[in-house]
């Protein structure tokens, strides 16, 4: 076989349409060699080549023999001393940290870990059986793909509606899916699935995790699976296990689902985990950076670094001190976006990458090398702003271009409808665009994200119908999972007949929905609260890749209520600025209009005072959105005129009659009322109080003035 040279960039395996360049960076090795094996079968490789160049300590080759389609790893030989933080052991074959496609997944056995399993000297022992049977293959990939007229949609921040789902669970149990695709990357880009996301009415789907993940060898035991797959094993490659054909062509397979959702005018916002991999701790397997050079890839305890500094709760956090790390994570992501077409990322424990030294910094070297960099200062940015390290929970401390998931938000608005005293100063904040979190930095409402469910915690329906986790199917005694969910059973836990409870939890589920999609910032719906999705209480569903997980198409009556009604909620939404403003309200006249932005009122019709604000026993207020006072322009400079909405809400037991405060040239239109299922559209008398039953919110409506055509009673806002 043929070696030359070959180059020191781009790292990872490169096919030009001639050969292909190997190039690997390691900084304390001191041989490295290729392994090309025959096929995913093989137990042992075909042949070894050593790298015989090393630049800047990235060692390469060129072989012009090699095509796309090979399946290749490593062997890194260099010191195997744990308690100076190396654990180099070259009876490993290890996985290229660049690669682009997996050929084969892993397989454990004890011959995957660099140490004697069981060996009384644990970790400090050293393993000199071969794992090539058994260790995860990269396969040398072929890029070229043709995109067409593929267009980012560009959807602005304040116009954004999301959509968390995962890729195998969204279809998985959808029979309108052809069986062979349910659960894949096609089935998502099928026509039946983007028919329900446009439906819908959201504009960017949030993927979890597709990076290729490991799962843990103590799932599988267990007969579980890592389904979540935060524990990402390749930065680059799309997971094999969601291609439609076991380790078929996944890259391609992934740009068809993103060309399909962009032809739909959907952007796809992938879910990234750059603060820790699949290794684990200093007792986990040798998969890849591990073997490649330890030292530099992972944040060590520096007077023992032997052990692992963990701010992630999984065993090891990445270095974000190297260059070569930063390297590694700006080269995955700028890849995403140039060669995978993705729109945007959020990212997993963020926090963990804002450390520089110990402390969380704001302004540490990896949101500067985003910010100047010009693509991807260009995508959409979300923080999951907290880690499990001490001042990890930065929510309102990210920078400009960043937005986040709003833990405050998710926390407040479930208290509020739970009926908790002394929610409503900061619920109406939270309404209004959480501007105590966000203004300071100079950012604006779409910095914040949103959500009141996603992946981790209850779905919406059994927030409204459990207290208490119920986690048992992970095998871990229930001890897993967050106890403090800010859940509220209705009265009995779990699933019910009683009429009384069950009407009582399907209002509480439109008044969360409607909370969420008509505040000002960037809602989240999680994929399947839409239709009444249901873990049976499990609230921490990360290894459970079967029905408590996938979405139930199967939709009753009462699931096709809740549908209709978040759509319609979306369409509101979607139909007027005065939901979706660019800026923060002032609650003053704004110049040119003798109205305020926005009003609040107690149920009494009076604005809202100090002491309301304050006071304990307050859980009911109405906010007045006006149409008139916007105080913004639209794309083309014309400014923004809507119409006014009076939004009332009652977190009391008790039915109670809201005075409405009055119009001047027009009379208030009742949209819904989440207290009646059938909500019934009608014009309200001047003056007269509106009665709002306990746990229920109403949405009124005022056209604008002067509009070019009067609307009926009858018409849908919006709609002219």
């Amino acid at each position: 076989m043929r070696l030359q040279p070959g180059q020191p960039y781009p790292l990872g395996a490169t096919w030009d349409g001639l050969g292909v360049n190997f190039a690997l960076f390691s900084e304390h090795a001191t041989r490295v060699e290729l392994c090309l094996f025959d096929s995913a079968d093989a137990v042992a490789e075909s042949r070894r080549v050593v790298l015989p160049e090393q630049t800047d300590r990235v060692w390469h080759a060129y072989l012009p023999d090699i095509r796309p389609g090979q399946l290749y790893g490593y062997r890194v030989y260099g010191p195997y001393e744990p308690t100076a933080g190396q654990r180099f052991n070259a009876h490993k074959v290890v996985l290229d940290p660049y690669a682009r496609t997996i050929g084969r997944g892993v397989t454990f056995g004890d011959e995957m870990f660099g140490y004697r399993v069981g060996h009384p000297n644990g970790d400090l022992s050293f393993d000199e059986r071969d794992n090539a049977a058994l260790a995860p293959l990269a396969t040398v990939t072929d890029e070229a793909f043709t995109w067409g007229d593929d267009r980012p949609p560009r959807t602005p921040w304040h116009e954004t509606i999301i959509y968390e789902a995962h890729v195998r669970g969204f279809t998985k149990r959808n029979p309108e899916v052809p069986e062979a695709l349910r659960g894949t990357y096609a089935g998502f880009a099928s026509e039946a699935a983007i028919r329900h996301l446009l439906d819908l009415g959201i504009t960017a789907v949030e993927l979890m995790p597709v990076h290729h993940h490991c799962v843990d060898r103590h799932l599988l035991e267990r007969g579980l699976s890592n389904y979540w797959g935060y524990n990402t094993l390749a930065f680059f490659a799309p997971d094999t296990r969601y291609a439609a054909t076991p380790f078929g062509d996944a890259v391609r397979e992934f740009k068809m689902m993103v060309r399909a959702l962009h032809a739909a005018g959907i952007e796809v916002i992938l879910d990234v985990v750059y603060n820790h991999t699949a290794e684990g701790n200093h007792l986990g397997p040798t998969l890849s950076l591990r073997g490649v050079d330890n030292a530099s890839y992972y944040r060590l305890v520096q007077e023992a670094p032997r052990y692992y500094q963990d701010f992630t709760g999984c065993g090891n956090t990445l270095n974000m001190l190297s260059p070569r790390v930063i390297q590694l994570i700006m080269d995955s992501l700028r890849y995403w976006v140039l060669e995978m077409h993705v729109d945007g990322f959020r990212f997993d424990l963020a926090s963990a990458l804002a450390r520089e030294l110990y402390e969380v910094d704001k302004l540490g070297a990896f949101f500067d090398v985003i910010h100047q960099d010009p693509v991807l200062s260009q995508v959409k940015l979300i923080a999951e702003p907290w880690d499990v390290g001490p001042g990890g929970y930065q929510v309102g401390n990210f920078p400009v271009l960043w937005t986040e998931w709003n833990g405050k938000y998710r926390d407040n608005v479930r208290r509020f409808w739970r009926g908790d005293g002394g929610q409503v100063s900061e619920f109406a904040t939270r309404l209004a665009g959480s501007s105590d979190l966000y203004e300071h930095s100079g950012r604006l409402p779409y910095a914040s994200i949103n959500f009141v469910t996603a992946h981790d915690g209850f779905t919406l329906h059994d927030l409204v119908s459990y207290d208490q986790k119920h986690n048992a199917a992970n095998g871990e005694g229930n001890a897993d999972g967050d106890n403090n969910n800010n859940s509220w059973n209705c009265g009995v836990e779990g699933p019910t007949e009683e009429g009384a409870i069950v009407s009582l939890r399907e209002r509480q589920k439109r008044n969360l929905l409607a909370t969420l999609l008509l505040s000002q910032g960037v809602p989240m719906l999680c994929a399947g609260d839409e239709i009444g999705r249901t873990q049976n209480g499990n609230n921490n569903a990360y290894c459970q890749d079967n029905e408590i997980s996938w979405l139930d198409w199967h939709i009753d009556e009462s699931k096709q209520d809740l549908l209709r009604f978040t759509r319609l909620l979306i369409s509101l939404r979607r139909s007027h600025p005065v939901f979706r403003r660019r800026k923060f309200f002032r609650g003053r006249e704004i110049r040119g209009t003798d109205a305020k932005d926005l009003t609040w009122f107690d149920p009494n019709g009076k604005e809202m005072t100090d002491r309301s604000w304050h006071a304990d026993s307050v859980r009911a207020l109405m906010v007045r959105f006006s149409g008139a006072a916007i105080g913004d322009v639209d794309r083309h400079g014309h400014p923004l005129v809507d119409d006014t909405f009076l939004l009332l809400l009652n977190a009391h037991e008790t039915t109670l009659a809201f005075k409405l405060p009055k119009l001047r040239f027009d009379k208030w239109t009742s949209l819904f009322d989440t207290g009646d299922l059938h909500w019934d559209r009608r014009r309200l008398p001047k003056g007269d109080a509106y009665r709002l039953r306990g746990r229920s919110m109403a949405v009124l409506w005022a056209p604008r003035l002067n509009p070019a055509r009067k609307p009926t009673p009858t018409e849908e806002p919006g709609s002219r």
